[in-house]
C-alpha cells in the first residue's frame, strides 16, 4: 500500500506555480486539448484541473480588482456564460511564462505563436474573446488558486491500496 496524495498542488521550493482558465468561448470551441498540450511542451506541469460552471460569486471575487471599473459586469456575465476548465501549471517562473504564452489580452493584437493571437477572435466587434486567464503576478496566481482550488489545498492524505483495486 502507498500514500497518494489526492492535490498534487504541493510542488518543490523552487517551482512557481500560476492558474490558468480556459474561457467559455475557448471550451466552446474545443480548444481546452490545444491550450494543455501548449503548455506542456513548453515543459510546464499541470498540477491539478477541473471543468466546471462559474459561479457569478466566484467570477466576482476572481475579476475583484476590476470590481470599479465600467466593463467589471461584462467580464462577470462572460466568466459565467459556460464552462470553464481551470488548470494550477508550475515550473520555473511560471507566471512568467504563462504570460508570454498566452500573450497580450487583446487578440486582435497578440502575436501569432501566443495563445490569443492564434486562438483568440473577436465577435461583434468586441475583443474579449481571448480563450485564457493568466494570472498576472505570483500575488495573483496564489490568491486565484486559493479561490479555485481551496478544496485542495484541504485534502489529507489518502492511503489506496492499488493491489486490492487491482484485484477487485
Amino acid at each position: 500500500m502507498i500514500d497518494v496524495k489526492p492535490s498534487a498542488l504541493d510542488v518543490d521550493s523552487a517551482a512557481e506555480r500560476t492558474l490558468i482558465l480556459v474561457k467559455p468561448d475557448g471550451v466552446e470551441r474545443g480548444l481546452v486539448g490545444e491550450v494543455l498540450a501548449r503548455i506542456e511542451r513548453k515543459g510546464y506541469r499541470l498540477l491539478a484541473a477541473e471543468m466546471g460552471e462559474v459561479s457569478p460569486d466566484l467570477a466576482r471575487k476572481h475579476y475583484e480588482e476590476h470590481a470599479r471599473k465600467p466593463f467589471f459586469p461584462s467580464l462577470v456575465d462572460y466568466l459565467t456564460s459556460g464552462p470553464v476548465m481551470a488548470v494550477v501549471v508550475a515550473g520555473e517562473r511560471a507566471v512568467a511564462g504563462m504570460r508570454n504564452l498566452v500573450g497580450p489580452t487583446d487578440p486582435t493584437t497578440a502575436p501569432p505563436g501566443t495563445i490569443r493571437g492564434d486562438l483568440g477572435h473577436t465577435r461583434d466587434g468586441v475583443s474579449m474573446y481571448n480563450v485564457v486567464h493568466a494570472s498576472d503576478s505570483r500575488v495573483s496566481a496564489e490568491r486565484e488558486i486559493a479561490l479555485w482550488f481551496a478544496h485542495l489545498n484541504e485534502a489529507k492524505t489518502i492511503p489506496v491500496d492499488f493491489e486490492a483495486a487491482i484485484a477487485a
